[in-house]
């Protein structure tokens, strides 16, 4: 259960305004340890990622997220790459995660992956000009890039949350799943799957959306307005950072939708983030979608993907009836030093708690009810704000050269 996507999560929104890319890139050699037909690479559940070990050009131990909502690989460190003199072919303008900020990405090619027992040889990827997201800060995950699309679209992806496992099936001798799941139609576009849902803003009203199903995503849901004429924000919102993404924040509200429903899976009171695309932005960008399923509905699932005939299954697993919790506190948190243990505010919902206690972005979190933030990790440190409402907190905190301590109960703010 998470804090929220804000700044503790990652929206990875990479809309590429050269269409030749593809062109470019050629499907991956993949050798297969052993020739099995089913390989197993253990992942990190780290705050809402899907964090797996990458060997780059069997020299670098890298960590990335497994991502179902990029398309394409991403190395975020371009130190690594001109450490080992890689071969950039292009300059490619890409769309920050503001969808207005242009950026640029290097084309790397002849570059070797290995994941778990599966090496892909001489593929591209693409290299970030600059380190635009800065995972460690948002995120307190230690994470280099992304794995996207085009390293595991020839497989049957199945990723076990509970076991902590990701499965890649040869189609070949892939059988779907036993009768505990449940099969759902899903649309490929762009080698990313799309799902279709009902959308209950409220318990009278019932809208049809196509959402993108994002292991890339911490958050439960995310609604496009102005993508359909029904998806308006719910009175009860708050200011929200939706995530860090390329080159910034993206800014929008948190609020709640009254019923998310794909049949037979229902969830209600469901947390959500709504976001306002820029005026006149092309839809083609994302692929006509009307918001993303995240992690945090994906989690309650034993979840697979069949590319290839665009069908997922899912097994409901015990987290299947988890309350969605929000922060109860309106803080915002960023983690840095060494050991990504020191927390400092980035920002304040007014009216929180947080906020009539005094507290103020750049403020340093030294300790949590008693707890030395060097103990903690950013995921701990934000569980604590997602206590039962009336809970008490108490926070060390240090202000330029002052150190003092301030107290205040937690309280549902959507």
């Amino acid at each position: 259960m998470k804090k929220d996507f804000g700044l503790n999560q990652l929206l990875l929104l990479v809309c590429l305004t050269l269409t030749a890319l593809s062109a470019y890139t050629q499907r991956p050699d993949m050798e297969i340890e052993r020739n099995l037909r089913r390989i197993d690479i253990p992942f990190e559940y780290a705050n809402g990622f899907l964090v797996v070990n990458v060997t780059f050009n069997e020299v670098f131990p890298l960590r990335f997220i497994f991502d179902t909502g990029a398309e394409h690989t991403i190395l975020s460190k371009r130190e690594i790459t001109d450490l080992l003199n890689i071969d950039y072919q292009r300059r490619f303008p890409i769309l920050g995660a503001d969808l207005s900020t242009e950026l640029y990405a290097y084309l790397a090619q002849g570059v070797n992956l290995q994941v778990g027992g599966i090496k892909a040889l001489n593929r591209s990827i693409l290299v970030l000009e600059n380190d635009y997201f800065h995972f460690e800060e948002y995120t307190g995950v230690n994470v280099q890039g992304i794995l996207g699309s085009d390293f595991f679209r020839r497989f049957i992806v199945k990723v076990n949350y509970r076991q902590s496992t990701i499965s890649l099936y040869d189609p070949q001798y892939f059988s779907p799943p036993g009768r505990d799941y449940i099969t759902l139609p899903i649309e490929v576009n762009r080698n990313k799957p799309y799902l279709n849902a009902t959308i209950n803003l409220h318990p009278d009203t019932s809208i049809q959306v196509r959402l993108l199903i994002d292991t890339g995503a911490g958050l439960a849901l995310l609604l496009h307005t102005d993508t359909h004429p029904g998806l308006k924000m719910p009175e009860k919102v708050i200011p929200s950072n939706l995530g860090a993404g390329l080159g910034g924040f993206l800014l929008g509200y948190m609020g709640r939708v009254h019923k998310l429903e794909f049949e037979p899976f229902v969830f209600r009171e469901v947390t959500s983030q709504f976001q306002n695309l820029p005026s006149g932005l092309d839809s083609s960008f994302i692929n006509q979608r009307n918001g993303i399923i995240g992690n945090e509905i994906l989690r309650r699932f034993t979840l697979v993907i069949d590319y290839l005939q665009e069908k997922a299954y899912l097994e409901p697993n015990r987290s299947y009836k988890d309350e969605f919790i929000h922060d109860r506190s309106g803080i915002n948190l960023v983690a840095g030093g060494i050991n990504l243990n020191e927390f400092i505010i980035y920002g304040i919902i007014p009216g929180s708690p947080a906020a009539r206690a005094g507290l103020i972005r750049g403020d340093r979190i030294l300790s949590i009810n008693g707890i030395p933030a060097s103990f903690l990790d950013l995921e701990g440190a934000n569980r604590r704000f997602l206590k039962h409402v009336g809970k008490k907190v108490c926070l060390k905190v240090l202000r330029g050269n002052t150190r003092f301590h301030v107290t205040f109960k937690l309280r549902d703010l959507i």
